[in-house]
């Protein structure tokens, strides 16, 4: 994240060869389930239309969305209103949105298959069609002989395994592939991300809203700060949810750290007063055990807490490193803006900045979350989970100030 100051100066050294001969806007394809208000199409979608303040400075994206496939119309919908507007093009297909007949003639590809009218299935996954629309857009790679870089809203997928259908098929063509969530990317408060070998030997993110979809936020919030504890992420060996009672009682077994719930909690301003079993009626938890030894943790403790905040204990530290992560309300929801910021260095560079690999680890995570919370808490483990990356040297999460002040 750059800072205000050198925003500027960027902005002020472009400005005679912007004048002196107009940039070239990339072409930019959308993929969505749906484009309603505050969906996440919305935001992110939006922000490449409408453009974003950074550094208190409004930054409009080198990018032009010059076609838009929805997945569904609702009564909501709003890209019918944008569309002539902004002129882009609603297609009917996914290879009508990049190119059709004529041949890819995009240069970047966002992917935002989050909210729409989809049902769950028996353990109560959502069945968000990502990996379909993927496919589709693979597919279409195959046929014409050229791909682009492509961003995917979220988990990849339900599924770990058509999750891993995703990234082997980016590897296969070679092109440019992020997802996951944008908790690593909003401010922290205060600004924490430790240096690469800090031995971080138990983590714990405390959150509100309970379920899938939340769960995945907090694994990815856990998730960029335990990459930190070495050179190389080795993935994981055993998932274990916890929900009701049981939560508490893992607590008393040291599963989970009430030292770093205490310190998690001390940075959140929205936290209740009382006692978390006082106050939260259906806990939830998640138990993440990685090979190398070290411990996670994920609390779900609606009407406790309504953000994310983390605690970590570095070995040879007496006290444990804590941050929250700063998320600025609706219907701005600003941390949208660095995920969207983050975005941008993609189909910049056709490089992610972030390894895919930790998208594909926290959605197999949260989906043998998913199914022990459906076997009643079970212990799951599998090679799946066996996800190794080299964690990034910067998170390109923002700093400073969320507002424009």
């Amino acid at each position: 994240m750059i800072t205000r100051r050198e925003f500027l100066a960027t902005t002020a050294l472009a400005v005679p060869a912007l004048a002196a001969e107009p940039r070239r806007l990339k072409r930019l394809a959308a993929i969505h389930t749906v484009y309603h208000l505050r969906s996440h199409s919305y935001h992110i979608t939006g922000r490449f239309l409408h453009g974003y303040p950074v550094g208190g400075v409004h930054h409009q994206p080198d990018f032009k969305v010059v076609r838009m496939y929805n997945d569904q119309y609702n009564d909501n919908d709003l890209s019918r209103g944008l569309a002539p507007t902004f002129g882009f093009e609603l297609s009917k297909t996914v290879a009508d949105a990049l190119g059709g007949a004529g041949g890819l003639d995009v240069d970047a590809i966002l992917l935002i298959g989050e909210h729409g009218n989809y049902p769950n299935n028996e353990i109560g996954q959502q069945l968000y069609p990502r990996h379909k629309l993927f496919m589709e857009i693979v597919d279409y790679f195959r046929k014409c002989g050229k791909t682009a870089p492509v961003f995917n809203d979220k988990h990849l997928s339900y599924d770990h395994k058509l999750a891993a259908e995703m990234v082997a098929a980016s590897r296969e063509l070679k092109f440019g592939f992020m997802a996951g969530s944008s908790l690593p990317f909003t401010w922290r408060r205060p600004e924490l991300e430790p240096e690469i070998g800090t031995p971080i030997r138990e983590g714990l993110v405390c959150c509100a809203s309970p379920g899938e979809r939340y769960m995945f936020h907090a694994l990815e919030a856990l998730q960029v700060m335990m990459e930190r504890r070495g050179a190389r992420e080795l993935g994981v060996k055993g998932v274990t949810a916890l929900r009701g009672p049981d939560v508490w009682k893992a607590g008393d077994q040291g599963l989970w750290s009430k030292d770093l719930l205490e310190a998690a909690l001390k940075r959140s301003p929205s936290r209740n007063y009382g006692l978390p079993p006082d106050n939260v009626a259906e806990p939830l938890a998640a138990v993440v055990e990685y090979k190398d030894g070290a411990r996670g943790a994920v609390l779900q403790l609606a009407e406790h807490v309504a953000d994310f905040t983390f605690a970590g204990r570095v070995e040879g530290q007496r006290n444990p490193i804590s941050t929250l992560f700063e998320l600025p309300a609706p219907p701005g929801a600003r941390y949208f803006s660095a995920q969207t910021w983050n975005i941008e260095k993609l189909f910049a560079t056709g490089i992610s900045p972030i390894p895919i690999e930790r998208t594909l680890l926290t959605t197999t995570i949260l989906d043998f979350w998913m199914r022990s919370l459906a076997a009643g808490g079970k212990r799951l483990s599998d090679p799946a989970l066996e996800v190794a990356y080299a964690p990034p040297a910067d998170t390109g999460y923002f700093k400073g100030s969320s507002s424009d002040a």
